[in-house]
């Protein structure tokens, strides 16, 4: 069957735009239920230690107030760490809130004031008086890193360091260019407009609805009743929208355990919230130490290279990410090693935060590209095309492809890189230095096992379902457009429902696989829906179809057309009468080919280009042009591509000037707890983003040959920008966020 691409790689306006414009989509927080009642969460006020007492008295004594829920009085759970796993969870042992008296982390959990109305809950919350022993916590990365370790688990999809390759030690000793630096990111917590919140709906016979603020409702699903020792059938998770999640949202967190607690204690609904203050109480993008060595002849050309990491984790999960494997693929050196550690510290396991990993490796090995360039004088671009990989040669794999070369070639001229200076400083505008700087990004490009259905009406009205999430990253109208082609279709006679777990199974939306998965599992329903109509069509009596094959004809405006002959057709809603059927539905599952993982490597690639103009005497660095070509296989839809990479490189200049979440390490708490004092970037920090998408066809990615987006636009960004205050300043700041201090000090 032929396909033509009506709405597949065009640009399209987003089927969920206008309710959440109008305030039609709901959020976790905002379904309701009869006896809905409201818990609000009181934090500790140590960051270690125990809990000595807990007098709740006073807030049980307020009206309206019903329970308080503490260590001392929660009802007993899950024994085993492996009930408490969810399916993105590092090794090692999982928060479980209220479970004892230890303290492990500022912010965490300790009781929980469940009350009549939110205010009351509040109210409440502000009269539990807890009493604590304090121990001295260790929150200091820095001086913990002689206590570094390899993790002995291994998580579960997460590559560790590829094994060394040539003698890069030797290699580098023997170099006539040696570069070695450190690099420092500080750590970055995710702030989506949408707060975590859970609303746990009491249903007859025990059974429970739950919305809850996360990025794959299956997780929810698994963890409660893995926790609680439910069965599948009795918890139905609905998230039709997520507020924004960045990989927050990967986890269930402390707010959903704390609200099923009580829904099942009270039996009765409850709806739990976390402010913003105690959305810095959970996951983050984790403080890492980098140490990169570059070796390399006179003209630039890698002989060895040594990345080394350091990041920190809680004292209770060995969170992992692929930090410093981007460095033994990105290009050509024969003598590569890798090394990855992890060191305890007294606070929450990070998590997942856009591109995790990619964003800290590639802002060292990018800024040692970059010092390397002006070492051996040569252009930081022609650098990279000179150094440029043809092959995985971390893995031994070739790449299934890859378009990086017409990235950095159509990035550079959009950019106008040609009419660089070169000499750092030689470039002014009035009172502001200027500077040009670039940098490379790569992420994995995946597919995972999902299932979608498609049900098609005499009408000619298609729906689509399936359990992923739409992040605001335009999953709705992407899926929509792959089953408007496939059955030929006006885009506005299908729909498309996501986010419940009494949908078709599929992964959690996060590491750029939802297009690729998802959407060839949209794509293989609809196949086996057209196939079941064309059979339809070709068994009518006299049908024009009769002696046709599948392979021949092509579905258009609610007709089965010959491909040779359009005017041997048969319409959708006359073969369905045909066979007398109301519906043709059709639920299928696929995976990713085990062969071409084992035979292939799959990335994104990007060429960041980045101007800055630097106040000279008051340090103050405005990102003025960003220029960011893409590689990614197929583009499904222009308009959300466009706007997934916008995002990405936003979030990249906050990494690169602004965003750091500060640790007092006398208190182990996190000090700029809030929107005010957490810096993010706003309108007047970002001018012109312009975005290129190269093509690139792959045939062996996934069914759809995407690669997806959601990750590839940040990665790089921060290292461009660093580059390009480099070439403004002559100074080299290793350390993000590049603040004022750093600049002017």
């Amino acid at each position: 069957m032929a396909t033509p691409s009506r709405f597949v790689g065009t640009a399209q306006s987003r089927q969920d735009g206008p309710a959440k414009v109008t305030g039609a989509a709901k959020y976790a927080a905002e379904f309701t239920a009869p006896d809905l009642a409201h818990g609000v969460v009181v934090s500790s006020a140590i960051a270690k230690g125990r809990i000595t007492a807990i007098d709740a008295s006073a807030a049980e004594a307020v009206p309206g107030v019903i329970k308080v829920l503490t260590h001392e009085n929660k009802a007993r759970t899950a024994w085993l760490d492996y009930n408490y796993q969810d399916q993105v969870a590092p090794p090692g042992s999982p928060f479980r809130a209220l479970n004892g008296p230890e303290i492990v982390y500022g912010g965490q959990p300790v009781a929980l004031v469940v009350a009549e109305s939110f205010e009351l809950a509040r109210y409440g919350a502000t009269l539990v008086k807890v009493t604590y022993s304090e121990e001295a916590p260790n929150t200091d990365l820095s001086k913990t890193l002689d206590a570094a370790y390899v993790p002995p688990k291994k998580r579960s999809g997460i590559k560790p360091p590829p094994d060394p390759r040539g003698d890069a030690a030797g290699a580098y000793d023997k170099a006539p260019i040696q570069l070695r630096q450190e690099y420092k990111q500080a750590i970055e917590h995710h702030n989506p407009m949408e707060p975590h919140a859970s609303t746990v709906v009491y249903e007859g016979g025990g059974k429970l609805t739950i919305h809850d603020k996360i990025q794959g409702v299956n997780n929810t699903q698994g963890y409660v009743c893995g926790v609680f020792g439910l069965k599948p059938d009795d918890v139905r998770v609905i998230t039709p929208y997520v507020g924004g999640g960045f990989g927050s949202g990967l986890r269930p967190q402390y707010q959903l355990y704390l609200a099923v607690s009580a829904a099942l204690d009270l039996k009765r609904s409850v709806r739990v919230v976390l402010t913003r203050d105690q959305m810095f109480t959970f996951g983050y993008r984790p403080e890492t130490f980098q140490t990169v060595a570059l070796g390399a002849d006179e003209d630039g050309r890698l002989q060895a290279l040594t990345h080394d990491a350091v990041a920190g984790t809680s004292t209770f999960e060995d969170y992992q990410e692929a930090v410093v494997n981007w460095s033994g693929l990105l290009y050509h050196c024969p003598n590569v090693t890798l090394d990855y550690k992890l060191a305890k510290i007294d606070t929450y396991t990070p998590s997942d935060m856009r591109a995790p990993g990619a964003v800290t490796g590639i802002f060292a090995l990018e800024s040692a590209m970059d010092e390397l360039a002006y070492a051996t004088g040569v252009d930081p671009l022609e650098l990279r095309l000179r150094n440029y990989a043809e092959r995985d040669e971390g893995e031994g794999k070739e790449f299934t492809s890859k378009a990086l070369r017409a990235a950095y070639e159509q990035g550079a001229e959009r950019f106008g890189w040609g009419k660089r200076e070169a000499e750092p400083r030689a470039m002014r505008d009035g009172r502001e230095l200027v500077g040009w700087g670039m940098a490379t990004g790569v992420w994995e490009a995946m597919m995972m096992q999902s299932s979608a259905s498609a049900t098609l009406t005499p009408d000619g009205k298609l729906e689509l379902a399936c359990s992923t999430a739409d992040l605001g990253t335009g999953t709705y109208t992407i899926l929509s457009q792959i089953g408007a082609d496939a059955l030929g279709l006006p885009l506005d006679r299908v729909t498309t429902r996501l986010g419940d777990t009494a949908l078709p199974e599929a992964p959690l939306a996060g590491g750029s696989w939802t297009a690729a998965s998802s959407g060839a599992a949209v794509q293989a329903a609809c196949r086996t829906v057209a196939e079941t109509l064309f059979g339809y069509a070709r068994g009518m009596a006299n049908s024009p179809l009769a002696n046709a094959d599948f392979a021949h004809v092509t579905f258009a405006d609610g007709e089965i057309r010959l491909q040779n002959d359009p005017s041997r057709k048969v319409g959708i809603a006359e073969a369905m009468r045909a066979v007398g059927v109301e519906t043709v539905a059709a639920t299928e599952k696929v995976k990713p080919s085990m062969l071409t993982n084992m035979r292939f490597s799959a990335y994104t690639h990007s060429a960041v280009f980045a101007e800055v103009k630097v106040d000279e005497e008051l340090g103050v660095v405005r990102v003025t042009r960003v220029v960011s070509a893409i590689a990614a296989g197929k583009i499904l839809n222009l308009k959300t591509a466009r706007s997934q990479i916008l995002g990405g490189v936003v979030m990249g200049i906050g990494a690169a000037l602004e965003e750091e979440s500060m640790l007092d390490h006398n208190l182990g708490r996190i000090m700029n707890h809030n929107l005010g004092e957490y810096h993010v970037p706003v309108n007047a920090d970002i001018h012109d983003i312009e975005v290129i998408f190269v093509d690139e066809h792959d045939d062996k990615v996934s069914p759809l040959g995407v690669k997806g987006l959601g990750e590839i636009g940040i990665v790089g960004a921060a290292a461009a920008v660093a580059n390009a205050v480099f070439h403004a300043t002559g100074k080299r700041v290793r350390e993000l966020p590049i603040t004022i201090d750093k600049i002017l000090g």
